[in-house]
């Protein structure tokens, strides 16, 4: 049975001090170092006083897939492959994901060192309710289909986290005021972990307006969840009518349509009653 492993191991995003002390053994210790930038990933060694003893390999998003049979043939041979990314954790809007599913498909064990993350670290700066959250990487490029992505954020309850370039952030943040609305809020985290880190809160026309001055480094931003809209008692009698034509007597119907949609049942009762009368 191989023991070989494949290993994802989170990287400082700028503060050199966040590299745990797993990753200091992972880098001095694994067979191959699988790197999204190899010049990147030497320097970091050597700031943390490291010595790379493996093998090191590029792996970033052109050469990805042609890399991955030779890691597996490393991993299948008994050796431990570690795969770093430039910034935070692998497989996060960075190179990963894909050599995770080729081990699971052939049953080769692979583990985790974690560590810093762009995401939760937002979340956590945000100021906003993030008990429930989705993360959606980067938005589309051209103003249209970025645009089509935010209509799906619409109504979405959970905070949205994702990244942005810098030079595109304005105009994702004026789209963003013109789908979503002035005044949901969010928070733009620039530069997290580094020297000149800022975090600028408030609504996404205060937003959108700072922004036109133009940002740099490395953006993530946080969206608010859509506040709850309260349905309409009245686009909810055919979902009663239903039930009643399955045999439901009409205030059992009633209260189990009110209490999944969160509107008075008597409201709702009302609203099938003079339905009923105007057919």
């Amino acid at each position: 049975m191989t023991t070989g492993r494949l290993v994802l191991a989170a990287t400082p995003m700028g503060d050199i001090g966040d590299a745990s002390q797993r990753l200091r053994e992972g880098l001095a210790t694994a067979d191959v170092v699988a790197a999204e930038d190899t010049r990147r990933t030497k320097s970091l060694a050597k700031a943390l006083g490291v010595e790379i003893s493996g093998r090191v390999v590029s792996f970033y998003d052109h050469v990805e897939t042609a890399r991955i049979p030779m890691l597996l043939d490393e991993i299948t041979g008994g050796r431990t492959v570690l795969l770093v990314t430039d910034a935070g954790m692998p497989s996060v809007s960075d190179p990963g994901y894909r050599m995770v599913a080729a081990c699971v498909e052939r049953d080769l064990p692979v583990t985790c060192l974690p560590g810093p993350s762009a995401v939760t670290t937002a979340l956590a700066l945000s100021a906003l309710p993030v008990e429930r959250f989705c993360f959606d990487g980067f938005p589309p490029r051209k103003s249209g289909q970025r645009r089509e992505w935010m209509r799906t954020l619409t109504t979405e309850s959970r905070a949205c986290v994702f990244f942005e370039a810098p030079h595109r952030l304005a105009d994702c943040l004026a789209d963003a005021v013109e789908i979503l609305g002035p005044d949901r809020r969010a928070a733009v985290c620039r530069e997290l972990t580094k020297t000149y880190e800022e975090v600028v809160r408030g609504t996404l026309a205060e937003l959108a307006e700072w922004a036109v001055e133009g940002a740099r480094g490395e953006i993530t931003v946080v969206l608010a969840g859509a506040e709850p809209v309260a349905a309409d008692p009245s686009d909810l009698v055919d979902a009663v009518e239903a039930l009643t034509a399955a045999g439901a007597r009409l205030k059992d119907a009633c209260a189990e349509v009110a209490a999944v949609h969160a509107v008075s049942r008597r409201e709702l009762y009302d609203a099938v009653l003079t339905a009923r009368r105007t057919s």
